[in-house]
């Protein structure tokens, strides 16, 4: 006899049907896995056997070979617990499973049969629907994420025998139900607000700027002057996730098991800030079992880089392509993964090495030829990916000790949404979405000059040596700035407001 329960696993974030088949023959008792199961799933024999027992049922003293299917799939983790150990007691006639032909099980055992939450309970249920299964039974700390797909029967379940005993009908189970209008109400509120920003009206409008074209920032300023609090901030003058958004950004925070037993969706724009010490396989995903990494976790959301120029300069330089093509891919001898990774890089550095080189109360004792080595760490072709830099100064004593507060994150986010709309409607049929992203051909068609601004920026050319490829950014950055002003056509403020953007351009480091 052979009994069929079926499971998922997820590559990338994408879910896969896998079919767990038991055979039960003659022979000396023993208890085989075959299917390319990875060590989590080989060592799950001991675990089921102990679960078993421990739910107050036999374990046969038969000789059980467990297929798990498709075998070209590798499968990994402990998900396949749950459906293996109902494998088994189905086929020795302890469950009924011809009726489960609609149903997926997955859950980690404990040795006294309690369910274990596991990795990638979201993407499993979303791709339920293309897998013909309405019934989703797994852990109940899984729960939450998994009812996020609404057109799955998601059932709790805490223990082995609460679901045998579902199954056979002894129990009920009662499904896990989701409002997601609720979901976002309750988990749209941010930790931080700009109204918290002393002073630094600058670079709050040049954050602006840049949250409104989707504009790569790179921040520079003495120690303490504030880099961190401000890009912190970032994410809350973003526009709001859309559904679409937060359920591609829940997808991959699932994988990485970094949603909540109380979670189910990413709600707000991430936040992501590894330190400068972090691996090439951390920053773009990798490893043994390839994983999301931190670009793809801040996926639709801010990836802030402090200290950059102690990055390893090879690590920074795989950022490269997933800045252009907002996805990154991840090549290994089995397969390859392609993992979401469309996000807003605003890094952060001392504009030398001691950092006082700006500021005007303590002196910097770093030579010329130290700074020139210290900025040098960062590569060209990832400072030609960012479009604006901001100086940041060090606050004097009364913008420190004023008690007034600053504009609020949700006043500046309103001007944000604004501009963006107008961005929107303007390129809907050329298949960009931002400022940041046009390329020449659009640039002459879209970033349309007054005289006066044309003046202006040949005056820049001329005068502060502005590169060709400063010269799209500056177009890209003011028609960002046209945009937050409601105007069609580029004006001459516009223009100046850029320029000042561009402090590195204007070679004020030597």
């Amino acid at each position: 006899m052979i009994a069929k329960i079926y499971s998922s696993c997820v590559i990338g974030i994408d879910a896969h049907e896998i079919v767990v088949e038991t055979d039960v023959g003659g022979g000396l008792p023993n208890f085989h896995i075959v299917g390319l199961p990875d060590t989590a799933i080989r060592e799950s024999r001991d675990r089921i056997k102990a679960a078993i027992k421990n739910s107050d049922f036999c374990f046969p003293s038969k000789k059980i070979t467990l297929n798990l299917a498709p075998a070209s799939l590798k499968k990994e983790g402990a998900a396949f617990d749950l459906p293996i150990a109902l494998s088994v007691l189905a086929v020795e006639g302890i469950i009924d499973h011809s009726s489960l032909f609609d149903h997926i099980f997955c859950g980690e055992l404990s040795l006294d049969g309690k369910l274990k939450p596991v990795r990638g309970a979201l993407p499993m249920a979303l791709g339920m629907k293309k897998m013909g299964k309405a019934h989703f039974i797994l852990p109940k700390e899984n729960a939450k994420e998994a009812a996020v797909a609404q057109d799955v029967n998601v059932y709790p379940a805490e223990t082995l025998k609460e679901v045998i005993d579902f199954i056979n009908k002894k129990t009920d189970i009662k499904p896990q139900g989701s409002n997601l209008e609720h979901i976002f109400k309750r988990n749209t509120k941010h930790r931080f607000d700009f109204s918290d920003v002393k002073g630094q009206e600058h670079v709050k409008r040049g954050l602006e700027v840049a949250a409104a074209g989707g504009h790569n920032v790179l921040l520079i300023g003495p120690p303490g002057s504030g880099k961190s609090m401000l890009a912190k901030r970032l994410s809350t003058v973003l526009s709001e996730l859309t559904l679409e958004e937060s359920l591609e950004t829940s997808k991959i925070h699932s994988v990485a098991g970094l949603l909540g037993p109380n979670k189910g969706l990413v709600t707000t724009r991430p936040f992501r800030s590894p330190h400068h010490t972090v691996s090439y396989a951390a920053l773009v995903g990798g490893g043994t079992n390839p994983m999301p990494g931190e670009i793809s976790l801040a996926h639709n959301g801010v990836l802030f880089l402090d200290e950059l120029p102690e990055f390893r300069r090879d690590v920074l330089d795989v950022l490269r392509q997933p800045m252009e093509e907002n996805s990154v891919t991840i090549s290994r001898v089995a397969n390859t993964l392609t993992y979401p990774a469309k996000f807003m890089l605003v890094a952060a550095m001392n504009p030398c090495p001691c950092g006082y080189f700006t500021d005007p109360k303590r002196a910097c004792h770093c030579t010329p030829t130290q700074i020139q080595h210290y900025l040098s760490k960062v590569s060209g072709p990832l400072l030609d990916r960012i479009d604006i830099h901001l100086e940041v100064p060090r606050l004097d004593f009364e913008h420190l000790t004023e008690k007034r507060r600053g504009e609020p994150s949700a006043d500046i986010r309103k001007r944000v949404d604004n501009a963006q709309l107008r961005q929107k409607e303007r390129y809907r049929t050329d298949g960009v979405y931002f400022n940041a992203h046009l390329e020449s051909k659009e640039l002459e068609k879209y970033c349309v000059l007054d005289k006066e601004s044309e003046e202006l920026l040949k005056l820049a050319i001329l005068e502060l040596g502005i590169s060709a490829r400063a010269y799209d950014k500056i177009l890209r950055v003011s028609r960002t700035i046209a945009d937050l002003d409601g105007k069609d056509i580029i004006e001459a403020h516009h223009i100046s407001e850029a320029i000042g953007y561009r402090s590195l351009d204007r070679n004020l480091w030597g």
